[in-house]
């Protein structure tokens, strides 16, 4: 596996201009032609996010509707009209208001849109008098629906886009409507050079926040400090903001996947897991750590990160271009599975408990043991959103292929809790018997590795450079941080 400095994409935080790296405007015509050609004759319309309704968080574009557009403003809306091979694309802005603009600031007009992006633009009072116009006319109608990411498109249908969508069918019965996001993601999943260029600066920024907490942490720092250490130092290296909640917690807290940065203290002898990176210009990294309130790891901890670390290097050392998710996903299992043996977590790699309803996904049945300790699938790719499509998770060929920009983020969780509402059957009774010491002497350990990759056509590269050896670990936690 190569480094990421190999790379021909160079970064150069100190000098970089506020516009270096942004998407060219051709490369945003380029994706309307290609998602044009793909639907044949139609109107495509699309919706971008909304003005929140609270000031926190500050708005964000969509990724859809960003990558199509590059259009950066709140309560806009996109119409792609293609026929015969002739393709016109239209924004619609929201209408200048002078309240609004007294809090808000002025709003784009379609002059500096046109201008600026090369494309016709309108204001959104149009809208719907231009798309029936389209409509009348025969062609059929295929929307890229409004939600943040795949994980919500279901429960998420009362989104401005939807809901003019179903307008549009109530005025014209019989209106069928496809939602294209299918065909975006699969555009969305290769990514060129010039959202590398800015996903390597959002993962160099957060790789220095990484680094500036670890030389911050020690006993008694809480939670909501390290996470402000770390936000401090990407927004001084020019990040735009957190790509995502900032997860950050200690001792028992770390064995949460999702546990939001608080304001418990760590304390010594236990590890702080720290899940947190930056979003640059419209682009997310996604990077954790897991190292100890000590400067240097205890027995426990190390074991329990040593075999987290090696099943990390196992699924890189299978990923390639046209292999399945589920052949790295077997290898980082393997390692994870035998180490939890070794340390006493578990009976075997195939002995299995009773679980309580729901614990275990999509088996009422026994589940493996293992299961009690590694939940969470290792994989998922980055870009405009923290879990960004890619060629081996939702889109075609479901195998790695190059340009995936990804993670790899195994991890093993021991929770003080573990044993706690299992059902009281002969099987678990047993399962307890035999693990209990070990449950106990790795508590509240919850040990997660996660860096981002770029598969290349040479290979896979890391672009994240983080400290993740130990030594490399202890060395930059005992350095003054004046140095």
């Amino acid at each position: 596996m190569k480094s990421w400095r190999g790379l021909t994409v160079v970064l150069l935080l100190a000098s970089a201009s506020s516009v270096a790296g942004q998407i060219p405007i051709g490369e945003y015509a380029a994706r309307r032609a290609a998602l044009a050609a793909r639907i044949g004759d139609g109107v495509v319309v699309a919706f971008g996010g909304r003005e929140p309704v609270r000031h926190w968080p500050p708005f964000y574009q969509l990724p859809a509707f960003r990558y199509l557009t590059g259009f950066l403003e709140s309560d806009a809306a996109f119409v792609l009209a293609t026929r015969g091979g002739s393709v016109t694309s239209t924004l619609f802005l929201a209408r200048p208001d002078a309240r609004t603009a007294l809090y808000n600031g002025e709003r784009v007009t379609p002059e500096k849109v046109s201008r600026d992006l090369g494309l016709s633009a309108r204001y959104t009072d149009e809208l719907p008098a231009f798309v029936d116009s389209l409509l009348a006319t025969g062609l059929p109608l295929y929307s890229v629906a409004d939600f943040q990411a795949n994980e919500y498109s279901a429960s998420d249908s009362l989104t401005a886009g939807r809901a003019f969508v179903r307008r549009l069918q109530t005025r014209r019965p019989g209106l069928r409507v496809r939602e294209i996001n299918q065909l975006v993601d699969e555009q969305r999943a290769k990514k060129s050079e010039a959202e590398l260029s800015l996903l390597t600066t959002a993962i160099e920024i957060s790789s220095r926040a990484h680094e500036a907490a670890m030389r911050a942490i020690r006993p008694g720092i809480r939670e909501n400090e390290i996470q402000a250490v770390m936000e401090a130092e990407y927004r001084k290296l020019g990040a735009d903001s957190p790509g995502y909640s900032s997860i950050v917690g200690s001792g028992p807290n770390s064995t949460v996947l999702h546990y939001p940065a608080g304001t418990r203290e760590a304390m010594s002898g236990e590890v702080i897991l720290m899940d947190v990176a930056a979003y640059y210009d419209g682009y997310t990294a996604d990077i954790t750590r897991t190292v100890p309130v000590d400067p240097t790891f205890s027995a426990g901890q190390r074991e329990v990160y040593e075999i987290v670390l090696e099943a990390q290097k196992a699924a890189e050392a299978v990923i390639r271009a046209g292999v399945p998710r589920r052949v790295p996903t077997a290898a980082a299992n393997a390692v994870l599975w035998a180490g939890l043996e070794r340390l006493g977590l578990i009976e075997s790699a195939d002995a299995t408990f009773d679980p309580p309803p729901g614990l275990c996904p999509g088996d009422d049945g026994p589940c493996p043991q293992w299961y009690l300790y590694v939940y969470h699938g290792f994989f998922h790719g980055i870009g405009l959103d923290v879990h960004d499509p890619t060629h081996f998770g939702a889109v075609a060929p479901y195998r790695y292929q190059p340009g995936d920009v990804f993670t790899i983020e195994p991890g093993i969780y021991v929770r003080e809790n573990v044993f706690d509402g299992l059902p009281d059957t002969r099987r678990n009774r047993r399962l307890i018997e035999r693990t209990r010491d070990a449950a106990l002497e790795y508590r509240n350990i919850g040990v997660r590795i996660e860096d981002n990759y770029v598969l290349t056509p040479e290979g896979l590269v890391r672009l994240s450079d983080v400290p993740r050896e130990i030594a490399d670990i202890e060395a930059l936690r005992t350095r003054p941080i004046s140095q």
